[in-house]
């Protein structure tokens, strides 16, 4: 019997989301006035991890964070949500990694302030923590400087003590999308991209083309995040679309795809059906896509069947 259903790798940081006014900066030493910030736990697999422990899973997270009120405030939100923290370590040469996220409606700028985001070394993964659990999500590539280099054998060696492994990259910052991403590409179980994403990894210009081009790489299982448009998944020959209303007004969006990868692994590791697991995927980002900050959103299990079966 394993300890965790899904453990994850964490980039643990906190979110100040500004909302509202003119929300685009100037400098020239302007003042500018906003309405509204919230701050909130960050971090796309700290998100993740707790939207997972909503819907029922054990879930387990690998981290650093500062000895300080942004740290202590993580493991407070990743706690009350359910996830073990007892592989979070507090560092005190660190400073909890910070985002500052400037919202508007339909799109938003975010600045990084990497800490604690980047600490993880591969010397930290050690093999009692993979072994542990039934499923590795590897989110925040690109954030998890520290273990790119590695990242191809801790994806290896998860494998090879049989657990599945899902990968979502998010963005970025340095816009390469290269390094060691195709060798682990060509291990994961699950890839979990935006069309962005995929069009930027792949070096193609349409979501089509890029999704042809992942089949080539070998990808199995596909789900495609939409935004708005909702999402697709693709497994071989299967192709399925999910489309829901709108989100609620006043959302961020802010760890909405997050969210989604969540609901769909859930699904997915319950063997549900391909359809069935995106559906749920696409629930669980609605509902945060509809709130501020990463967690308020966030559905439970029994929140989920009530909307799949309404």
């Amino acid at each position: 019997m394993k300890s965790y259903d899904i453990i994850t790798l964490g980039d643990l940081c906190v979110d100040l989301i500004l909302t509202g006014g003119d929300i685009v900066p100037r400098f020239g030493q302007a003042e500018q006035l906003v309405d509204a910030y919230d701050l909130e736990m960050g971090g796309s697999c700290s998100i993740f991890a707790c939207q997972a422990a909503k819907l029922g899973l054990r879930v387990g997270i690998l981290g650093k964070v500062g000895d300080d009120d942004f740290g202590r405030l993580i493991v407070r939100r990743l706690e009350e949500s359910g996830v073990d923290t007892r592989y979070v370590r507090v560092d005190p040469t660190l400073r909890t990694g910070l985002s500052v996220a400037l919202c508007r409606e339909n799109d938003r700028a975010i600045l990084t302030h990497m800490g604690s985001i980047n600490a993880l070394q591969p010397e930290d993964v050690t093999d009692d923590f993979l072994k542990s659990a039934r499923h590795l999500h590897y989110g925040s590539f690109f954030l998890h400087t520290g273990l790119r280099t590695d990242a191809p054998a801790i994806v290896r060696r998860a494998k090879a003590f049989g657990l599945s492994v899902s990968l979502d990259t998010n963005w970025d910052p340095e816009e390469r999308w290269n390094g060691t991403l195709a060798d682990v590409l060509a291990m994961v179980d699950v890839f979990l991209p935006n069309e962005e994403e995929a069009m930027h990894i792949t070096g193609r210009e349409s979501v089509e083309e890029a999704v042809e081009a992942l089949h080539r790489q070998g990808i199995d299982l596909l789900a495609l995040k939409r935004g708005k448009e909702g999402a697709d998944a693709y497994a071989g020959e299967e192709h399925h679309t999910c489309a829901l209303p709108p989100a609620n007004p006043g959302g961020d969006s802010v760890g909405a795809g997050d969210s989604f990868d969540a609901g769909f692994l859930a699904g997915w590791l319950q063997q549900m059906s391909l359809p069935r697991s995106l559906d749920i995927a696409c629930h669980c980002g609605r509902g945060v896509a509809g709130e501020v900050g990463g967690l308020k959103g966030q559905p439970t299990w029994d929140e989920i069947m009530t909307l799949l079966d309404s």
